[in-house]
């Protein structure tokens, strides 16, 4: 290896630093509220290609702090990043795909990120791949997909897993399951973050999984004070948008009513009640890689 090839390697190297610690800077601003500064330390990063930047700076995007809520801006930003192998983005990215509707599209980066081993991923690509929603219908690939899930802890996976394990036969599960452990063994193969350096000084930097300077996440909302569960379905800069979402899904909700609760200048869509933690969980597994999670009465 040249000295002019050791010293890009250097210069690669210090880089990822920098933009690390820079992303780090804006997940401590927006951590104490100031949405303002924590957009401003990610935006030069994001703007240089940096995946972490741009996946939180989408994240501020989509949920309309320190900028406007501009869910096409949030789109571009984490395709930017998951392009670049960034599994929350892939995961966030696809989700917004699907509830606009393009689910065929949105499974390109749900199987990207479920394929790297992102619990949230695997279960929405797996229960498409069940209902053949956006998917050629595969169900011990789908049964795969939410093993792994589930094997990862993720409650919602358990409870599709349950419901899988009453309706599929024997010989798909069995088939599933060797397809989850061929899973497995590949996730553990994949290799660290390196810089490496040709013999003709030319350096690349791999990254095969996401850095932990991404841990801006869309926190729940409590629900209101009913005594009861309830699901929330999506967040939406106007009211007609969570209307249209829930007129879609009304069929299979069997009657529960719609709560459109402001925040800010966005409203989220819940519906409910449920009468416990485990019905709210198993009507989001019933939703067909709908974007969905439980929200606890207060």
């Amino acid at each position: 290896m040249g000295q002019y090839g050791k010293s890009l390697g250097l210069v690669l190297a210090a880089g990822l630093l920098i933009a690390a610690s820079g992303v780090r800077t804006g997940i401590e601003a927006w951590q104490k509220g100031d949405h303002a500064a924590a957009v401003a330390a990610w935006r030069p990063f994001a703007a240089a290609g940096d995946a972490d930047a741009a996946f939180n700076l989408g994240q501020a995007y989509r949920l309309g702090k320190g900028v406007p809520l501009d869910l096409a801006q949030a789109q571009i930003l984490f395709e930017q990043a998951a392009r670049k192998g960034h599994v929350d983005a892939a995961t966030t990215l696809g989700v917004l795909i699907f509830q606009s509707g393009n689910r065929a599209a949105s499974m390109r980066w749900l199987r990207q990120a479920a394929d790297a081993g992102e619990p949230r991923a695997m279960l929405l690509y797996g229960t498409a791949l069940y209902n053949g929603d956006g998917v050629e219908t595969d169900r011990s690939a789908a049964y795969a997909y939410v093993s792994r899930s589930a094997a990862q802890g993720f409650e919602p996976a358990r409870a599709a897993l349950a419901d899988l394990d009453a309706v599929l036969a024997l010989k798909l599960r069995q088939e599933g399951i060797a397809q989850a452990q061929e899973m497995a063994a590949a996730e553990r193969e994949q290799p660290p973050l390196v810089v490496e350096t040709s013999s003709t000084g030319t350096s690349t930097a791999k990254l095969s999984k996401p850095r932990p300077t991404s841990i801006v996440k869309a926190r729940p909302v409590a629900a209101a004070a009913t005594g009861k569960w309830r699901i929330q379905l999506g967040a939406f800069g106007q009211r007609s948008g969570a209307q249209a979402l829930f007129g879609r899904l009304r069929g299979k909700l069997a009657g529960r009513q719609a709560y459109y609760i402001p925040a800010g200048n966005m409203v989220r869509l819940q519906a409910g009640p449920f009468a416990s933690r485990a019905e709210a969980v198993a009507a989001c597994a019933r939703l067909a890689g709908q974007g969905c999670f439980p929200v606890a009465p207060r």
